[in-house]
């Protein structure tokens, strides 16, 4: 997973300077990584659970900025990794109640939306900051073998919302519900690529765009060399067919029998039995061909087997 946390280092470093900015990145965060709590009494709490220490800190200065105070917990899962987790616990008050309706996690009557209404994405930058933040609350990447990029959400509504933005802004992205969960997710780099530089990770493209270059390069040497290999195999082999059947002609005697190109290339081969045939061919007199040369151990090869 280190490609997911290199993105969402990345991610936590953009600052956004508009309000309407903060409020589309806020309202993927908690869309992908939120949950209310309703208490006793209409008293009602908002939890934010990320994967990364990162992600926590962007999150509390967020609604820093927006006047909203917060508390950081941390806890390890129950899971085999027992990796940390980050939450950040909101209270319910007239400030967190303003700026959750207005980011568009609650409508109105403070009741959870799904996704968010679209005044929230209207804007390009806004777009862009809600695919950021829905990449910071839960997304993955993975660039082994098949690479995908996948966005976690709590439905597929929001899924489908997520899928919405991309295609606003030219990203091909598609939605699916597995095992319970509902994903938005772009396979092939082409399209994660352009997910990803949506959403700011300039600096990641260009590390993976370059892990993809080495592999390549990497893939077609070990091709060349394997094909390298094969041949020299093949060549090899047929140059001890050749030397055996030019030996066994003369251990029968029957070398000086051949008519004169055959008995040249046959000598030649068994006074330079590791040449190939280009070099073979280029000491015959007149120098001949290499399909020449060929021709001549074969049907010495023929001949010995008859």
């Amino acid at each position: 997973m280190r490609a997911s946390e290199d993105v969402r280092e990345e991610l936590a470093q953009i600052s956004p300077e508009r309000a309407c900015d903060r409020h589309a990145e806020l309202s993927a965060l908690f869309h992908s990584a939120g949950s209310l709590h309703l208490r006793g009494s209409g008293d009602w709490a908002l939890h934010l659970d990320v994967a990364s220490g990162a992600v926590a800190r962007r999150a509390f200065a967020l609604l820093r900025i927006d006047g909203i105070r917060s508390e950081l917990r941390t806890y390890r899962r129950r899971a085999f990794d027992r990796a940390t987790r980050y939450q950040l616990h909101l209270e319910g008050g007239d400030r967190s109640l303003q700026v959750l309706v207005a980011a568009g996690v609650l409508d109105g009557r403070h009741a959870p939306l799904e996704c968010p209404p679209k005044r929230v994405v209207a804007r390009a930058c806004c777009r862009r900051a809600y695919l950021r933040g829905a990449f910071l609350g839960g997304g993955t990447l993975s660039s082994r073998r098949s690479s995908h990029l996948e966005l976690r959400t709590a439905s597929l509504a929001g899924a489908s919302f997520l899928v919405d933005v991309a295609r606003a802004e030219g990203a091909r992205v598609s939605a699916v519900e597995r095992r319970g969960q509902a994903i938005a997710y772009a396979k092939g780099w082409d399209a994660i690529e352009s997910l990803l530089s949506l959403m700011g990770a300039a600096e990641t493209v260009l590390a993976l765009e370059e892990r993809a270059v080495i592999a390549a390069t990497r893939a077609q040497a070990n091709r060349l060399a394997n094909a390298d290999h094969a041949n020299l195999v093949r060549t090899s082999d047929a140059a001890q067919a050749q030397l055996a059947a030019a030996e066994r002609r003369r251990a029968e005697g029957r070398l000086d029998r051949l008519p004169r190109p055959l008995q040249e290339a046959a000598e030649l081969r068994l006074r330079h039995p590791t040449n190939s045939l280009r070099e073979l061919a280029a000491r015959t007199d007149p120098p001949a061909s290499k399909a020449a040369m060929h021709r001549r151990l074969r049907r010495i090869e023929e001949l010995g087997s008859a």
